[in-house]
């Protein structure tokens, strides 16, 4: 490697040459790559958002990895002034019960902007008649679809007005009919009662050890969505003490099936969200109010809000629909949980303002128009 006279003076001059060359390159190279990294960024540092105290390990992944590509075919338009005279939907049409305050010409674009939210291949023959000779009857309610639209449209003011503190926690978005539908006719992941999922089992082996969606094709309880976001029953875990007096059997004892199903309903929430535990808890304190996120209480509000849902107009509707939209085993109406709008992702539609451009759903009293 080197010339022979320089190895001969070496071998009579011993010095350690090899050790600083080592030295003084590895710090070089060090530099170079650190040089390297502050210009260029870290490419395998990944996104987080931090939703606690720094240092806790309280951060989730990027919560906005892919865009949801729903938003690509959300229909919108602005409310059109009114004009002097320009008469209401109540006085044009006949038998329009939810949405006579509004005036004609703002009536008719937000029946186009539900027909592209809801049936843009069915159009308006989705819910109204067609007569014998091809005209459309849009007065009748023979069709099952207008009578419930009508109560859907009545549930949507409703959210916008009374679970403003859920729909608008961090910004003034609002839901309409797309936030569900995103351009079906029949919403995705809503839900019926299913349990018990094992027929050889009675009691708790029942409901459990089968995956189905409801579980998230677990071996969790696939009765979680029906005990806590339909029954209302208390979302609890067990007694965190080693020995206590209460018995199983007594009422309100949490036991260790009510932490299954639990864990069940939050894995659902994560996975309906695309976050995961540490989004409302704290990993070190689960137990411990003072140390949740401000998630938790959205959250929590959330599970309320379905339940109002839930029991006052979705199931409620049962009698109304046809069979085939009915549940498979309870001949149940369809139900809604926190899927049917967030879809995946951390808010429906990543924070789109969705009722900026329709008054018309965000409140039960007639909008008044500039």
């Amino acid at each position: 490697m080197f010339p022979k006279w320089f190895n001969d003076w070496n071998n009579k001059n011993p010095t350690d040459i090899y050790g600083p060359a080592i030295l003084v390159g590895t710090l070089g190279g060090a530099l170079f790559v650190a040089a390297m990294v502050a210009s260029y960024g870290q490419p395998f540092n990944d996104d987080f958002t931090q939703t606690g105290p720094r240092g806790t390990g309280m951060q989730i992944a990027a919560l906005t990895v892919s865009t949801d590509p729903s938003i690509a075919d959300y229909y919108t338009e602005e409310p059109y002034p009114r004009d002097e005279g320009e008469p209401l939907a109540g006085e044009v049409y006949e038998n329009v019960q939810v949405l006579g305050g509004v005036t004609d010409g703002n009536f008719n674009r937000l029946m186009n902007a539900m027909t592209n939210w809801v049936s843009p291949d069915e159009g308006c023959l989705y819910c109204h008649v067609e007569t014998a000779d091809g005209d459309i009857n849009y007065a009748s309610d023979d069709n099952y679809t207008k009578v419930v639209s009508r109560r859907m449209i009545q549930m949507t003011q409703y959210i916008n007005e009374e679970w403003s503190d859920h729909v608008n926690a961090n910004a003034e978005v609002g839901v309409n009919c797309y936030t569900c539908h995103r351009g079906q006719a029949v919403p995705s992941d809503i839900w019926f009662r299913i349990d018990p999922v094992v027929r050889d089992m009675e009691g708790w082996g029942g409901v459990q050890n089968r995956a189905t969606p409801l579980s998230q094709f677990t071996s969790l309880p696939s009765d979680a969505l029906y005990q806590y976001l339909f029954q209302t029953e208390p979302i609890n875990v067990h007694d965190l003490e080693s020995r206590v007096g209460d018995r199983p059997s007594d009422e309100g004892v949490a036991t260790w099936q009510d932490t299954e199903r639990t864990y069940s309903l939050m894995n659902y929430f994560s996975n309906s969200l695309g976050v995961n535990c540490v989004f409302c808890h704290n990993s070190r304190a689960f137990y411990d109010p003072s140390q949740y996120t401000p998630q938790w209480s959205t959250a929590s509000l959330g599970i309320l809000m379905v339940q109002d849902l839930n029991i006052d107009y979705l199931d409620p509707l049962g009698p109304v629909y046809p069979p085939e939209r009915l549940g498979p085993v309870y001949a149940d109406a369809p139900k809604a949980a926190c899927k049917t709008c967030h879809k995946g992702y951390n808010k429906p539609m990543q924070g789109l303002n969705v009722i900026a451009d329709w008054p018309e759903l965000a409140s039960s009293e007639p909008p008044v128009y500039e």
